[in-house]
């Protein structure tokens, strides 16, 4: 198989404790699409009366999974609906064989599991331009649909990693009239991470009943304040997909439930995080907050080009409070600033303001600081009242070794 990584020295204690989801029946195998003796295909099957919500990459060579989701998603949820999920090869940029080999994975995903195959979600995740040997999966589903089971989301978190060092999940439950609302979600990611949603695969199921629209509608909102303020290297996947399956099981609707809404974003979040936490080669988890901006969108676009920035996030690989490196990132961001105006913060040590270094900064509390595992960095445009916050890592040559040998 291939090359083991050291874990993450961000990850979390371990895997966390998951509500099991009424509804969710979950089942892997290793199919060897790339490497042998490796768990690396996970199928979920939903109860019927399941909604479907999913957001998905913008990217102009998205997958054919990715497509075929897109047109999918908002179908009928009185019948039941199955998540089908491949690592290893991405099953992008392979032309029409791309549509064969989904085409052929949802037909026996649908009679293996018992569902239509107008709800079989697929999502192909790893080596992009090699076509998906796609027998290698359907010859395992029979065996995967005769083992489905609750409470596996641990097992289906490492089936679908690559070059992620640990499998990645967050749940939360809540209490509606007195009745339990249970969210659990898993996802991958890790390197090719950059917001344009979605960033990676992330799958989030929960029991409560919620009409299509309204669970699509608040999917689509809590993406921009989570998965679309994270980036690991500026890069859009060509695979990525979100797919939140709400089972209706516990017979609790939260159409109208602000603690629905707010139990689901901090699922997302953390999830979100982890992401950032086992960003390819990552050492430093980097907090980005600008305020003072123009509009919200304006704060946006600065956070993301601090974010972004190699040499930012070099810095801050080495140790090096370099802000210079700040005010360059903001000035060639393409959103309003005022050099004169700037303040810029590492965590509660004034940095600079009012266009230069500020007279109580002593370069030895910022390289102290920097030597955190967790950072923050500040940004006060002083133009308005716009502000925003993403989330990044730095930039090693870990990195660099991951993805040279990414192929190999």
């Amino acid at each position: 198989m291939g090359k083991a990584l050291a874990v993450s020295p961000l990850a979390p204690a371990g895997f966390p404790l998951l509500p099991d989801i009424a509804g969710v029946e979950i089942a892997t195998a290793a199919a060897g699409v790339k490497y042998r003796d490796r768990t690396d295909v996970m199928l979920a099957r939903l109860a019927p009366g399941t909604a479907m919500a999913g957001v998905f990459t913008r990217s102009a060579t998205r997958s054919a999974p990715v497509l075929d989701c897109q047109a999918k998603i908002g179908g009928a949820p009185d019948a039941g609906a199955a998540i089908l999920v491949n690592s290893g090869n991405s099953n992008a940029f392979t032309g029409g064989r791309g549509v064969e080999s989904v085409q052929a994975i949802a037909a026996a995903v649908a009679d293996a599991a018992g569902v239509p195959v107008g709800r079989v979600f697929t999502s192909s995740t790893g080596v992009i331009g090699e076509p998906l040997p796609h027998d290698r999966i359907i010859a395992r589903l029979d065996e995967m649909a005769a083992r489905l089971a609750p409470a596996r989301l641990e097992d289906a978190a490492r089936a679908i990693m690559t070059t992620d060092t640990f499998p990645k999940g967050a749940g939360a439950k809540i209490t509606v009239d007195g009745r339990p609302v249970r969210i659990a979600g898993i996802a991958k990611g890790s390197g090719m991470i950059a917001p344009d949603m979605a960033t990676m695969l992330v799958y989030i199921f929960t029991d409560a009943a919620i009409e299509q629209g309204r669970l699509q509608a608040m999917l689509s909102d809590l993406t921009d304040r989570t998965f679309n303020c994270i980036t690991v290297d500026s890069d859009t996947s060509t695979s990525d997909t979100l797919l939140l399956a709400a089972t209706g099981a516990s017979g609790v609707s939260v159409d109208d439930t602000p603690e629905f809404e707010t139990a689901l974003h901090k699922v997302m979040l953390d999830l979100a995080h982890q992401v950032v936490r086992d960003g390819e080669g990552a050492t430093k988890f980097v907090e980005v907050t600008v305020t003072g901006a123009q509009s919200d969108e304006d704060a946006r676009v600065h956070a993301l080009s601090i974010a972004n920035s190699p040499l930012v996030k070099t810095a801050i690989a080495g140790e090096d409070p370099n802000w210079g490196r700040v005010v360059m990132a903001i000035g060639k961001s393409g959103a309003a600033a005022d050099r004169d105006r700037l303040s810029i913060r590492f965590g509660n040590i004034l940095v600079a303001e009012n266009g230069w270094v500020s007279p109580a900064y002593r370069e030895e509390d910022g390289a102290v600081y920097m030597k955190q595992p967790e950072l923050t960095i500040g940004v006060d445009i002083g133009l308005g009242n716009g502000k925003a916050t993403v989330w990044t890592c730095d930039l090693t040559h870990g990195y660099i070794s991951i993805n040279a040998d990414y192929r190999s």
